[in-house]
């Protein structure tokens, strides 16, 4: 097979369990004419300075990697990391620390071997693979060679298989812990070989689901062993998870006979757009931040921590472009970001959940949008018909921001305990607005969502769907047009200030961050975001609003 263009993104050399050194490799993919392939040794990086030295001036890359060994469940996952920083300080005290606990492993598994009449030591293990990570596949051929056993699947089923007597496991992370690793250490961490656990398919995909939720980036759906059928199934999972595919031989030399580099038994192809989209992920780094403020931002004491405000100050500083999008009215953001300092050039505020966009520099509009006194009106009765509370906006003589409402009661008082704006108190409240609101506000006190859906239900219809109606919290339900939206405003700014989409990074945590998430090249779910929302992003942070999460995305994608 011609394999011009391709590449293998799971390879194994004799620093693990594999039969060709790191230099040994890079000859035979250069012979195969590959274009790149990923070192993916079995917890262990010390193969790659090596593999790196010997592609100077071939026609091949060694992309730095890993396969971590970690238990889900009770069952044996693998963890591929891509593009590791290998050298990181962080990263190689790990491997230092895990290296210890295997070596423990190591001498148990040889004084139980002694145990059973099989005098093996582990210092002749060393000598034998000297540069070797030893695995069970070490014994095995260890014990096959010296005339222990007739085989090496003997040697498995009498002394080191998982339920033979000799057999210690392994100390392991889980894989969400390898996968946050991996992310630390500024690499793709990949699931591979899902097919290969024998999980059910809902068994499988709650594990992708929880890996997602911790960053997992793409997962291995092209393998040596898939049928057609097996491939399908995992790009569809892919896909329902937003997961880049990647794809490898899991070549290991003799010690897999038959499986080889880059084609694995004959029919594997890994064509080298595979690889440029895992690169293109990793080039990604944002030139303008979209962030909710509530919940995202700000702590749940709405305040802004001294990690992500020391964070935000260096990325304006560099000339960083931030945008605050929030539902609240122009005039609370303005207040909240006064305080925090963060009224400054390449400052903008979406507000009104996207009807308004706001430069904060030259202190006037962008964009906004309105909604016609006839839905008003409609929006007014629909809420009073379902015994719902509802209020908008309306500017005073000195042009600032009021709430306008037909009740002041225990939703206002609670409403404005976040939202600082006074209000006035009328008896029809279209007819008292001097002019077409940004968007309406209903609340429900009593927390469940009923009222509110039989409300927007009903608006839908008597709108012709030309009212937006979303949630924004427990009790809060806002109303805008339907052209009205914080991910077209992500669409509009980008535009106007020439920047491409994809270069765009929206984070948040409720529902209507949503469409500015999936709008956005890089789209960021806070940790404490809700599940529909982690669902849309492309990156969920290990941290919470509480604990510098936004410190973190600033870090990753805008450094």
């Amino acid at each position: 097979m011609n394999t011009m263009n391709m590449v293998d993104l799971h390879v194994h050399s004799t620093r693990s369990d594999g039969s060709y050194t790191p230099a040994e490799l890079v000859r035979y993919a250069v012979e195969k004419g590959l274009r790149a392939f990923a070192l993916t040794d079995h917890d262990t990086t010390e193969g790659i300075a090596e593999a790196i030295e010997a592609a100077k001036g071939q026609s091949v890359e060694v992309i730095p990697g890993i396969e971590f060994s970690t238990e889900y469940e009770g069952k044996d996952i693998h963890i591929v990391g891509l593009y590791i920083d290998y050298e990181g300080e962080e990263f190689q005290k790990y491997l230092s620390d895990f290296q210890h606990s295997r070596d423990v492993r190591n001498h148990k598994m040889c004084a139980r071997l002694q145990e059973y009449g099989v005098p093996v030591t582990y210092e002749a293990l060393q000598a034998e693979y000297p540069e070797a990570i030893l695995t069970r596949a070490h014994y095995a051929k260890y014990l096959w060679q010296k005339g222990y056993v007739g085989s090496m699947r003997e040697a498995f089923d009498r002394y080191i298989g998982d339920h033979a007597p000799c057999f210690l496991p392994r100390e392991k992370v889980t894989p969400s812990q390898a996968v946050n690793l991996i992310l630390r250490s500024g690499g793709v961490p990949v699931l591979a070989h899902p097919i290969l656990y024998h999980m059910s398919e809902e068994r499988l995909e709650k594990l992708v689901q929880t890996l997602k939720k911790d960053g997992l980036v793409a997962i291995e759906a092209i393998y040596s062993t898939y049928t057609a059928g097996e491939e399908q199934q995992i790009r569809k999972l892919a896909a329902r998870y937003h997961l880049l595919i990647s794809g490898g031989s899991d070549f290991h030399g003799t010690t897999k006979p038959g499986l080889d580099l880059a084609v694995g038994y004959g029919n594997l192809k890994i064509p080298y757009e595979i690889l440029e989209e895992i690169q293109a992920f990793r080039k990604r780094r944002g030139a303008i931040l979209f962030s909710d403020m509530d919940g995202t931002l700000l702590n749940d004491r709405k305040e802004l921590s001294s990690g992500t405000k020391a964070a935000l100050d260096t990325y304006l500083q560099k000339g960083g472009k931030l945008v605050l999008s929030s539902g609240r009215p122009l005039d609370s953001i303005l207040e909240v970001a006064g305080k925090l300092d963060l009224l400054r050039k390449n400052t903008y505020i979406i507000s009104y959940n996207g009807a308004l966009i706001y430069d904060c520099d030259q202190r006037k509009p962008v964009y906004e949008i309105t909604m016609p006194k006839d839905l008003v009106k409609t929006v007014i009765a629909t809420a009073k018909k379902h015994g719902v509370y509802i209020h908008t906006y309306d500017t005073d003589e000195n042009g600032d921001e009021i709430i306008v409402t037909e009740k002041a009661g225990d939703e206002l008082n609670f409403y404005r305990r976040a939202i600082h704006l006074p209000y006035i108190c009328v008896e029809d409240m279209a007819a008292a607005l001097t002019k077409d609101p940004y968007k309406l506000f209903a609340i429900d006190m009593e927390g469940g969502h009923d009222r509110l859906d039989a409300f927007a239900r009903e608006l839908d219809y008597l709108t012709d769907g030309k009212i937006h109606t979303f949630y924004s919290g427990p009790f809060y339900m806002e109303c805008c047009m339907k052209e009205a939206s914080k991910g077209k405003a992500v669409e509009i700014l980008c535009e106007k200030l020439s920047i491409p989409i994809e270069e765009a990074v929206a984070c948040g945590d409720a529902a209507n961050d949503s469409s500015m998430i999936r709008k956005a090249g890089i789209g960021v779910a806070m940790k404490n975001a809700a599940d529909e929302v982690k669902y849309h992003a492309n990156y969920i942070t290990q941290h919470d609003n509480n604990h510098d999460g936004m410190k973190e995305v600033i870090e990753l994608f805008l450094n």
